[in-house]
């Protein structure tokens, strides 16, 4: 079965969540800082989930998610600025 990622955004605060059939595995939130800009601010991974890869995966969907959609992305969660900082061709999408 493949992932399922949704993605919501309400007053300048956007989730996204990764799904698997009825269960949701890891979820992801950003601030805005203006309509180019993000800021990573929390990375979450269900308990069921860990060790599977799901929270690289959503730190690798939310980085393309970024190219399409012009986001520069300055990642202040721990995990998700470490998973960048191992991938540079991920480079790409940081704020400088």
């Amino acid at each position: 079965m493949e992932y399922e990622f949704r993605y919501s955004e309400e007053n300048a605060k956007g989730l996204i969540e990764m799904w698997k059939g009825d269960d949701c595995l890891a979820r992801m939130t950003y601030s805005r800082l203006d309509p180019n800009n993000i800021i990573v601010d929390h990375t979450a991974v269900h308990p069921k989930a860990k060790g599977t890869g799901a929270g690289k995966r959503i730190v690798m969907e939310m980085v393309e998610w970024a190219r399409k959609n012009h986001q520069k992305v300055l990642p202040i969660c721990p995990f998700a600025k470490a998973i960048i900082e191992k991938h540079p061709e991920t480079h790409d999408i940081l704020r400088k």
